[in-house]
Parts: C-alpha cells; structure tokens; sequence
C-alpha cells in the first residue's frame, strides 16, 4: 500500500481523555509508590501482559507449580468481570487477590497498590500480576511491578509484535507461547523473536508451551528466579 493511502494523525491531533498527560503522571507516580513498597517487603513482582488466550495463566500456573516449593508465591489476576484466572491459580495453594476491571482495559497502579492491602506482603517472596488481556493498554501503565513480561502465542498470527511494538519497548522477556503448535498455523517463533529483539534489543527471548511446560525453567531463569 502506498505511503499516500494511510492515513496518520498529525502530532497533538490525538485526543483520548483516558491517555491524558496528567492521568499518566498521577500513575506513574502511584507506580512508584508501589515499587517501593514491594521492594521494603522483598516482594519480587511480575506483571504479566497479553491477549486473551495467549496462555497468560497458563504460564503462570506452570511457573506456579515449579516453584512454590521453594517461593513463597500470590497472584493479583486482573479482568473485565470474571475470577475465571484467579481461581485457577488459587487450585495450586497460592493465595489470590481478582481485579474486576469493568470496562478497563488494563490495570492501572492504583487498582494493584489496593489489591496489595490485602496480602500480607512480608509474608511473599513472589507475586504475579496477571494483566487484563490486551496488547494495547497495558503498554501505557507501569503498575510497580519490577518485572515486565509479555506473552505471544503462535496462534495469534505472524505480526504480534509489529502490530504492538509499544509494549514490547518496556518489557522484560517475551514468552512466544504454544510453539508446538507453530507448524500447523505456519507461523515461525524465530521471526516473532527477531521481531521483538528489533523492538527492544535488551528483552529476554523464551520460547514455550506453557501448557505441557515446556520452556517453563527458562522462563522462571529469566526472571532471575530459581527453578
């Protein structure tokens, strides 16, 4: 398509009360109040993006499962209405904290510095996040969290992380999940990688099947975890 048939908006011509500067800045700041309360109670904290369907609770369920021997671990499951996530999790004898969004489409700093009352924080070494799914949003708003992952799967197409470079830019490990499935819906991982490395050449690549834990270690190793 010729560069004359798309059509882009000028700088200062987007309006979204939602993106306002203040409202960023009012999160942000909230954002690091939460950092440092996490840090003041050695809570190492992972806030986990992606689509619906990714296999977002897939791989923390896994994660879950291999470390809890040795972590003490919660859940903060962000969504639209349902606890569907959190109680799935909640069945591996974590405690777990649901987010109900409404009609928001991520999570933001203040909803998680609420749910973070209800934990006793001195009491955890390790608490995942799980986003609202969406690619878009969540780029935006920084929750506290000292990790930031971003879950793909083959599934969803070959131009993921072109289509959303925003959320790859700040993130710290991209998991491109369900990668046996990779051959049958003729996408290739290896380009998704290279994708992402061309978007922020710092993040850590893992490539996995969250369901049948595959690539789970490695994924636990990137966060500077222990298996």
């Amino acid at each position: 398509m010729s560069s004359e048939m798309v059509v882009k908006p000028a700088e200062g011509e987007v309006f979204d009360i939602e993106l306002e500067e203040d409202f960023l800045r009012a999160n942000r700041e909230i954002a690091e109040k939460v950092r440092r309360r996490l840090e003041k109670s050695k809570v190492l904290a992972i806030d986990v993006m992606g689509s619906v369907g990714s296999g977002k609770t897939s791989l923390i369920e896994s994660a879950v499962e291999k470390m809890k021997h040795r972590y003490r671990i919660a859940m903060i499951a962000g969504d639209v209405a349902t606890t569907i996530d959190a109680d799935r999790v909640e069945k591996h004898g974590v405690p777990t904290i649901q987010i109900n969004t409404g009609k928001e489409c991520h999570l933001d700093a203040n909803l998680v510095d609420k749910a973070l009352s209800r934990l006793a924080l001195d009491d955890l070494d390790v608490l995942f996040i799980e986003n609202v799914g969406n690619l878009i949003c969540p780029g935006d708003f920084p929750i506290g969290a000292q990790r930031r992952v971003v879950v793909v799967s083959v599934t969803e197409g070959p131009y993921m992380v072109v289509k959303h470079p925003l959320i790859f830019q700040t993130a710290d490990v991209i998991v491109i999940n369900k990668i046996d499935l990779a051959a049958a819906m003729e996408v290739d991982p290896d380009m998704l990688a290279k994708d992402a490395l061309k978007v922020n050449s710092k993040i850590k690549v893992i490539k996995a099947s969250a369901k049948n834990g595959q690539g789970v270690d490695d994924f636990i190793k990137a966060l500077e975890l222990e298996v």
